[in-house]
């Protein structure tokens, strides 16, 4: 699938919800960077740039939640066929379909 948002605006998309997280559980964030034994500076970075390491990252998310969420958005999809028979067995399904002449 092609995205049309560029990694940077994708990185500031993610720190802001993280940032919308933390402001709802009313924590500042010298308590979340404590809480999730991040350093205040990275955490400060994080939230103004969107410039975080993953372990940092997934440190933030167990804190603020939504680390269940990430790891099953990112579960691969199930393959559609499991051989190449499969796949030419669907090949012969599918018909054309045309639409009428006026």
């Amino acid at each position: 699938m092609l995205s049309l948002i560029s990694p940077s605006k994708a990185q500031l998309k993610i720190a802001e919800n993280v940032r919308a997280r933390r402001l709802s559980m009313e924590l500042t964030q010298e308590g979340l960077a404590e809480r999730a034994g991040v350093p205040l500076p990275t955490l400060r970075k994080f939230e103004q740039k969107g410039s975080i390491s993953l372990e940092s990252f997934l440190k933030l998310l167990m804190v603020t939640g939504g680390t269940e969420e990430l790891i099953n958005v990112l579960k691969p999809s199930k393959p559609l066929f499991t051989s190449i028979d499969d796949v030419l067995k669907d090949t012969d399904k599918t018909s054309r379909k045309r639409g009428r002449k006026k």
